[in-house]
């Protein structure tokens, strides 16, 4: 099943556009790239970052600092790292980012 995401500014309660987000397969401690996307204007990536993808560890990266310089605010977090697992291949998954310029946080969405 499909491996999605949406990132939302809190402290703006806005959606989060152009904040790009790398995930990566990791396996025996190294990280390979399995997709690139950037979010829209409304917070999401215009298709899921993945059809399909085996069981195994996985790391969502989030590049939070470029975004907040763009919006001309003084973040704290440049890249955010959200690495899971995936046990059920079959299960869809989502995993957004809550993010405001001093905290974030996220969960596994339905």
């Amino acid at each position: 099943m499909p491996i999605s995401t949406h990132v939302l500014d809190v402290a703006r309660g806005l959606p989060a556009p152009g904040v790009l987000i790398t995930l990566y397969a990791v396996r025996g401690g190294e990280r390979s790239v399995v997709a690139e996307a950037k979010t829209n204007a409304d917070g999401r990536t215009d298709a899921p970052l993945a059809a399909e993808l085996d069981a195994g560890l996985y790391e969502l990266v989030f590049e939070a600092g470029s975004y907040f310089a763009r919006s001309g605010v003084a973040g704290f977090y440049d890249d955010i790292p959200i690495r899971f697992r995936i046990d059920e291949p079959s299960e869809r998954y989502h995993v957004p980012l809550l993010l405001a310029p001093w905290g974030y946080s996220t969960y596994r969405g339905s």
